[in-house]
């Protein structure tokens, strides 16, 4: 059977202050800022790992679907607020000391701890609340 080639080239996180996304993930995490674009008020924000232009994260507005009814959108804010709402799990060499180089920047839910299900790993939320767990690569 052929294999398809398929690959990951953007994955969604929503925000709700473009310029504390921005500090976070380019100046806490690190990451490259690819795109910054504007529309009625509104910012749609990619960033992704240096070195690795396929990856993108592209930090949206939640209200910015039309189709999003406004007791969506609070629920959708909710949900960010308590970080239950998306997540992002990302992967390094040496988790803790990239937790010791992070936590300084970002706010910590979890130190690094080695998982019953086989993993090291450590989280923090964003400044909109999404969860990034960073584990070791294996």
């Amino acid at each position: 059977m052929d294999t398809i080639d398929i690959s990951i080239h953007a994955t969604f996180l929503p925000h709700d202050d473009p310029e504390a996304a921005i500090a976070f993930y380019r100046d806490t995490l690190g990451f490259e800022v690819r795109n910054d674009v504007g529309y009625e008020g509104m910012r749609w924000i990619t960033v992704g790992p240096t070195g690795q232009p396929e990856i993108n994260i592209v930090l949206f507005p939640p209200g910015a679907d039309p189709g999003v009814t406004e007791d969506e959108k609070r629920t959708i804010t909710e949900m960010m607020a308590k970080g239950t709402f998306a997540s992002l799990v990302l992967a390094t060499h040496d988790v803790d000391s990239t937790f010791d180089r992070l936590q300084a920047g970002a706010e910590v839910v979890q130190e690094p701890t080695d998982q019953p299900y086989g993993v090291r790993d450590c989280a923090f939320r964003d400044p909109a609340g999404n969860m990034i767990r960073i584990q070791q690569k294996q």
